[in-house]
């Protein structure tokens, strides 16, 4: 049997204790009991249980300590939590484990990030699905991965990422629709077709209807002033490429910015949708089909068989409602700090900190 101490800041027991004390955010300090020294604690305060132990500390002291037990035996699972940097907030996802009888086996910390091991009869997707509303609740990331990842870092593998708002911190057609003066117009179509309200086709045809007659000039302009990839972006790309996996991007943007990045960063394969040019203008129209979610889903099936690599050393990566099949498909699929909806049905979230956060889960 596993028993876990959560000690407040400025709390001490009574006696030595030889069992594992690991720092939490906020000073406070988990202990990691042994049975033996969980029967000296017993011995200590007189108590049968340490529910007593509990009971008395609180009445006697004060000082509310969460206590709780869980079989050791059970599978393990690595808990990877994000943004969380005070004792009240590890407090409650502690609380939160110990209502599912999930013991923790280890902790590691640094600013921002919290690394635990855990031990309970649930898997990590079902622990993923319970513990979301509390993530959103105290806005911190909390993804739950198996003992041994899928994918692994270990092994060769492919990611594919959305490029507008995951690779890079913009919509590139609300910012050249800014050149027309009409961006809250076009931002506000964009907003409705990320979270999934509006059609993607339909959105996505009547936004480049709007850019009818603008310069061609201005796709160069909105790179080189608007354009920035979001933080840790070369840092994910990079980390997987020294380890020898595919690298891509399949976007509903467009080619002139997917075409710049998979130079930039020596991407495998990049897709995106080609707008049409005459004369220097945009047409308001474009070439090709357009890429769509299911375009993006079937991108990430056949590069996979292409490349021969098993879906479950898949990542996807994206924001909008037009990535979920990807990201559902993936062996790791994340809504990177995503709209509600893709929030709520990705099977991992991560919205703090950059891109490189991925490299954690793996």
């Amino acid at each position: 049997m596993l028993s876990n101490f959560l000690l407040p800041p400025f709390f001490d027991l009574p006696i030595a204790m030889k069992s594992p004390v690991i720092a939490t955010p906020g000073g406070g300090r988990l202990l990691v009991c042994n049975t033996h020294d969980a029967w000296r604690l017993r011995e200590h305060y007189g108590c049968a249980t340490l529910s007593e132990i509990q009971m008395r500390i609180s009445m006697q002291q004060g000082k509310r300590l969460d206590i709780w037990q869980s079989e050791l035996e059970s599978a393990h699972v690595n808990a990877h939590i994000f943004g969380c940097d005070d004792y009240d907030t590890f407090k409650e996802i502690c609380e939160s484990l110990m209502l599912e009888r999930i013991g923790v086996l280890h902790l590691s910390t640094q600013p921002g990030y919290c690394r635990m091991l855990l031990s309970g009869d649930v898997d990590a997707r079902t622990m993923n699905a319970r513990l979301r509303p509390l993530s959103e609740r105290l806005k911190v990331d909390i993804v739950v991965t198996s003992l041994k990842p899928s994918p692994r870092l270990s092994a060769p593998g492919l990611l594919l990422m959305d490029m507008d708002s995951t690779l890079i911190q913009c919509e590139c057609i609300d910012e050249i629709a800014d050149f027309m003066g009409i961006k809250d117009q076009v931002a506000a179509i964009t907003q409705l077709s990320m979270e999934g309200k509006l059609d993607f086709v339909a959105s996505f045809t009547e936004r480049v209807k709007l850019l009818k007659g603008l310069d061609a000039s201005v796709l160069q302009t909105v790179l080189d002033e608007r354009i920035r990839l979001t933080d840790g972006a070369e840092n994910l790309i990079r980390g997987l490429q020294a380890h020898g996996w595919k690298t891509g991007l399949v976007s509903g943007g467009f080619t002139f910015y997917t075409e710049h990045f998979r130079k930039k960063l020596g991407l495998d394969f990049a897709q995106g949708n080609e707008l049409e040019i005459v004369d220097g203008k945009l047409t308001g129209g474009f070439i090709g089909s357009i890429v769509d979610a299911e375009s993006k889903r079937r991108a990430l099936l056949s590069k996979s068989q292409e490349w021969d690599i098993p879906l479950q050393q898949t990542i996807a990566i994206g924001d909008g409602a037009n990535d979920l099949p990807m990201i559902e498909t993936a062996g790791m699929g994340i809504a990177f700090h995503a709209k509600p909806r893709v929030r709520e049905l990705a099977p991992y979230s991560l919205s703090h900190g950059g891109l490189d956060r991925t490299l954690d889960l793996l």
